[in-house]
């Protein structure tokens, strides 16, 4: 804790109020009927290319909506609102599921992949949608979630890597805190081995489950489970997803570049075709030139901020996030880089696994054990010591911005650990089985009905709805811009994009190779 507070005294009160946050919010279009949307995306909502705020994720189904940068929690929530608000006014009599889990699903291999037109980088996005498709099954990629983007001036990229380390040590208190996925609809693993038990009729579930998305049934490999990815620095981050990228995995040189009809089934038989195919709760990143590789630019520049991905859709919530939530967030990351960070090892690695899925699937069993140094503690008493410890950066954050926020987090986050019951995963099972007859889909659907009509009764300033507009034509224009510049053939395009060479290197083996030449 000395160390701790130590650090934490060392940052400038304009390092802690240039905290930055951004989220990215993904939900699948349903029908009133709880199906899966089959529409395309709306065109009154622009380019999912290139608009900057509205796009797709895995499937043509599947909305991103994205804020941008904000330095006020509030903000950021109010932006993300306001998304809202534009999507429910274009989607006509379709809904925004609420469930991290998704709807009723049709047969795996008619859920439609997103489309991006006609350009060579529109096609490569829908060609590795192709490949996650052949790799993992359409299914698996209809989960969606939250993801959201920290920085704060000042950190290193040796930093980062340091709070990325506790943070996958840690994290398991945020899938216990804020896991709302205990259940889903049977449609979601039809042929699949499973562990759930049966709720009734179409729903399974785990009892003691918080959220099946980051469990084995969530976004999991086995493929990529031989990973064994090493966060001690960006040259080993690097080194390890740049083998990852490169070297044939042979499962995947099965499928082909290209099917005998001369359709593309992926863009490369790698064990990642691209680094956001890599699975994991937390990611480095950097804002990326055009046509530049996220690798190369973090070899280039370094880290800018980090990427949490851990985290549930909350059902209960219109925006899918709640402020309070957020504020969790900011002081947890805190803490993950304000204190002490060793490195990690494999079998810490593999140990950290083992502790997401016990999370997952049984966080709120009494008595539950994970692994820590070795040994097994209490889930519950890890967390509040967590908790504890939090709190100094809690005062620092509420004497700067004034008031208790930051302290009610805490408040709210210790009560969670000493009552299980009051989780939002329970919630979710309590709602179910109280007033939906045991089904996930039902209670779903009736949540997401709410959220419409919600946020579709809240006002819409003019100035906000015209301003949406613009984005959308502009994006479609600047979509049309770039179909119009493409010279090359795809093909060549792909070879090109994912070519060993575009990966960039380490500016420490740039330096050893031009000693080594000298």
């Amino acid at each position: 804790m000395s160390g701790l507070q130590e650090r934490l005294r060392a940052l400038s009160p304009s390092e802690l109020k240039g905290i930055c946050r951004g989220i990215e919010k993904e939900s699948l279009r349903a029908l009133p009927g709880s199906g899966l949307a089959l529409t395309p995306h709306p065109a009154g909502l622009g380019s999912a290319l290139t608009h900057p705020h509205i796009t797709t994720d895995y499937s043509e189904s599947q909305l991103e909506l994205i804020t941008g940068v904000h330095a006020g929690v509030d903000a950021c929530i109010e932006e993300l609102t306001q998304i809202h608000q534009v999507v429910y006014r274009e989607i006509g009599d379709e809904m925004l599921w609420v469930g991290s889990m998704p709807c009723g699903l049709p047969t795996d291999e008619t859920i439609p992949i997103g489309r991006y037109g006609s350009s060579n980088v529109g096609r490569a996005k829908s060609v590795y949608r192709m490949g996650l498709g052949h790799r993992y099954g359409r299914r698996m990629q209809t989960i969606s979630g939250i993801h959201y983007n920290w920085s704060m001036p000042g950190v290193s990229t040796e930093g980062y890597f340091s709070l990325i380390r506790n943070f996958r040590r840690h994290s398991f208190l945020l899938l216990y805190l804020f896991g709302a996925s205990p259940a889903v609809c049977s449609s979601f693993v039809a042929g699949r081995e499973h562990e759930l038990q049966v709720l009734k009729d179409h729903t399974l579930y785990m009892p003691h489950g918080t959220t099946l998305r980051m469990g084995r049934l969530g976004y999991q490999s086995d493929a990529q489970a031989t990973l064994a990815v090493s966060y001690n620095s960006l040259e080993s981050y690097g080194a390890s997803l740049q083998t990852a990228l490169t070297k044939p995995y042979p499962p995947y040189e099965k499928f082909g570049i290209q099917n005998p009809g001369g359709d593309y089934n992926q863009l490369s038989p790698s064990l990642l075709q691209i680094e956001n195919e890599f699975y994991g709760t937390i990611r480095p990143k950097r804002v990326i030139f055009p046509g530049e590789r996220p690798l190369h630019a973090l070899r280039e520049r370094g880290v800018e901020y980090v990427e949490v991905r851990c985290m549930d859709l909350d059902p209960f919530v219109p925006v899918g996030i709640r402020a309070q939530t957020t504020r969790f967030i900011d002081v947890f990351l805190l803490h993950c880089l304000l204190t002490d960070s060793p490195p990690d090892t494999p079998d810490e690695i593999k140990a950290l696994g083992r502790n997401q899925h016990l999370t997952a699937s049984r966080g709120r069993e009494p008595g539950l054990r994970l692994a820590r140094g070795g040994h097994d503690v209490p889930l519950v008493d890890w967390g509040l010591q967590l908790v504890d410890e939090c709190r100094p950066i809690a005062q620092a954050l509420d004497a700067l911005h004034g008031g208790t926020n930051y302290r009610d987090t805490l408040q709210a986050a210790a009560a969670g650990l000493s009552a299980p019951d009051t989780l939002p995963s329970a919630h979710v099972l309590h709602a179910m089985t109280q007033d939906f007859d045991s089904s996930y889909v039902r209670f779903t659907r009736a949540q997401s009905e709410s959220t419409k009509a919600g946020l579709l009764a809240l006002p819409l300033a003019p100035e906000v709805q015209a301003r949406f507009a613009r984005l959308a034509q502009a994006s479609i224009d600047e979509q049309k811009q770039i179909e119009a510049m493409d010279s090359l053939p795809f093909e060549v395009y792909r070879q090109q994009y994912v070519s060993p060479d575009r990966l960039g290197v380490h500016k420490r083996a740039k330096v050893a190779a031009g000693v080594a030449a000298r």
